[in-house]
């Protein structure tokens, strides 16, 4: 069972501030960076998550996914189309895809995917959306087309605004930038714990 709190974060040194806090279920999600790179980040967060219990997702990145031996890699719509998804399972990683309308819906269920994320819920600072925000209210619709996988609810959330993901189908909640730019993230990260597992 994943844990309903999914932090996305920028780099490794990330990882090895949440995961000894008690984050069980971490997104590396590292952006322009030379491979060699990508993959001692990707090693070093794998070494942080085993020693702790946790699960680490990488982002894009599948055959880094592959030599470190990761848990997870989360491939979005472009990623979908390079990826190998074969040698993945062969790999046994699991896998997890975004979704932002019915169409991509449609995608990411033909690979059978581990989990499935639907966002940006709310309006996000942190990238632009060329979609709209989805609302609360779409997460049920998604929970009954996904089936028994689970579904992450992803873009603008706070905590107010996670319980009422969670309330209206999601089974996990994913932030960035509640963590990344709070002025105290680690206890930042601590209430979402507490908050989030009291209702699982």
């Amino acid at each position: 069972m994943l844990d309903p709190f999914y932090p996305v974060v920028p780099d490794a040194g990330w990882v090895t501030r949440l995961v000894p806090a008690g984050v069980r279920l971490v997104q590396l999600r590292i952006k322009d960076r030379p491979d060699d790179e990508i993959r001692r980040q990707a090693r070093e967060a794998k070494a942080v998550c085993a020693r702790h219990g946790a699960q680490l997702i990488v982002n894009d990145y599948w055959e880094a996914a592959i030599d470190e031996g990761c848990d997870y890699v989360h491939l979005g719509q472009e990623d979908l189309i390079d990826a190998d998804i074969k040698a993945l399972r062969r790999a046994g990683i699991r896998i997890g895809v975004s979704t932002h309308d019915h169409a991509e819906l449609e995608k990411g269920l033909a690979v059978d995917p581990d989990y499935v994320a639907l966002g940006p819920i709310y309006p996000t600072k942190l990238k632009q959306m060329p979609w709209a925000p989805q609302g609360p209210a779409r997460l049920g619709e998604w929970k009954k087309l996904v089936g028994g996988r689970p579904l992450v609810a992803i873009g603008g959330l706070t905590v107010d605004r996670a319980l009422l993901c969670l309330e209206s189908g999601a089974d996990i909640v994913s932030v960035v930038g509640d963590i990344v730019n709070h002025a105290d993230p680690i206890g930042q990260a601590r209430h979402w714990l507490a908050t989030t597992r009291r209702l699982t």
